[in-house]
């Protein structure tokens, strides 16, 4: 943290002081603060820019939007962390400052963002800032609309599945559907790669029902060779808001007369702070089909206890940066409390991330479960993973 420089513009006296406390209690190298977009500029023009703009969002947000694409159009910031109240459905719209200056959205928080929080913020900035020097320019040119749009229409955008496992009973218990967009002439394209560009042009909704279809036809397969199979899909908290979701899922598992329970949806634990009434109905209505639902990245956001406790959801997935490096105490301290909190609130955990047998082995020892890396399998296409169950894959539980 000490080589970096942040910018907190806030117009309130106390959140600002909080917000420059946290930061400075992480070693930051330099933490400057304005009340106002003019006071901002010149403090950036003054000291020759900064990593990141910490900005309060208001009812001035328009004008907070003005001075971000300045500064960055002066090379003056790289990157943002919103501090924001707004619904999740408006969080689409906030992302979209990926596309319109040279400026990285590097998190949105709420207004009382623990230390922990703004501690995981900087530390993955500063990995992929060290991997954008080391990987090739070419993977973090942003897509136009127009590729995407022939992209979707020309049926490159494909679901690959990564098996998760009940390590305890050494048995597959489903799958995750991850898209790959399988470029002409770029290769296969990882969703670092397009999901900004998706997510700006509004066409995420395309590309979901394109996956789940995708992902129904995995299930067909499956059923058809006495495989039976729970397939996950992620979905962006906009998503439950602005698109009616649970009638298209009710619609298609009826037309391939497939049950509810043969889907899970996952939805990034951040995307779910102040949802919104028609968020809140999208849950309820797509867990009374009997559909999975999970909270995904956990850990590594704001966790709330009423999160947990009062929405419908069934599974937690910890963040796979999170057991690294589980020689580390506080790595271990945190899965030891995901495990036991996913107990207390009767869910499930499955564990991202495990690279390695050592990493299997503690999540064992430690009380895991369930968990999904590229030990156990990696992901792969619809007709690579039958051919794997056919031949290597453990039993299905």
């Amino acid at each position: 943290m000490m080589s970096l420089r942040v910018l907190v513009l806030d117009a309130q006296l106390s959140s600002r002081k909080l917000k420059v406390a946290s930061l400075g209690a992480l070693g930051t190298r330099a933490v400057y603060q304005a009340s106002h977009c003019d006071k901002a500029m010149a403090i950036l023009r003054q000291v020759d820019g900064v990593d990141i703009v910490v900005c309060e969002l208001n009812n001035d947000t328009l004008a907070r939007f003005d001075f971000l694409l300045a500064a960055a159009r002066d090379g003056l910031v790289s990157a943002v962390v919103l501090c924001s109240a707004l619904a999740p459905q408006l969080h689409r719209a906030l992302e979209r400052i990926n596309l319109f200056a040279r400026i990285s959205l590097a998190g949105v928080v709420g207004p009382d963002a623990p230390v922990q929080q703004w501690h995981l913020i900087l530390t993955h900035y500063i990995r992929r800032k060290t991997m954008s020097h080391t990987l090739p320019a070419i993977l973090f040119k942003l897509p136009t609309e127009y590729e995407v749009r022939q992209g979707l229409a020309a049926g490159q955008f494909n679901a690959w599945f990564q098996p998760k496992f009940d390590l305890r009973r050494e048995a597959l218990c489903g799958v995750e559907a991850l898209v790959r967009w399988e470029h002409p002439s770029r290769g296969v394209l990882l969703p670092r790669d397009f999901l900004s560009a998706v997510l700006a042009y509004d066409l995420i909704d395309d590309m979901f029902k394109q996956v789940f279809s995708q992902g129904l036809d995995l299930l067909d397969a499956l059923g058809q060779g006495g495989r039976h199979l729970e397939v996950a899909f992620n979905l962006h908290a906009s998503q439950l808001a602005s698109f009616d979701l649970p009638s298209y899922v009710e619609a298609a598992l009826i037309e391939r007369k497939l049950p509810g329970s043969a889907v899970s949806f996952e939805i990034a634990q951040n995307g779910l702070l102040d949802m919104s009434l028609a968020t809140m109905a999208s849950l309820l209505r797509l867990k009374g089909l009997g559909c999975g639902l999970s909270i995904d990245d956990f850990g590594v956001g704001f966790s709330s206890l009423t999160l947990l406790c009062q929405l419908p959801f069934n599974q937690l997935k910890l963040d796979a940066s999170l057991v690294e490096e589980l020689s580390d105490e506080n790595s271990r301290a945190m899965l030891a409390t995901s495990v036991a909190l996913s107990r207390a609130v009767g869910m499930s955990l499955m564990v991202e991330g495990v690279s390695s047998q050592a990493i299997q082995d503690t999540v064992i020892a430690m009380g895991g479960t369930f968990a999904q890396g590229f030990h156990l399998a990696k992901p792969m296409t619809a007709k690579r993973l039958l051919h794997w169950l056919g031949s290597t894959a453990p039993a299905v539980e």
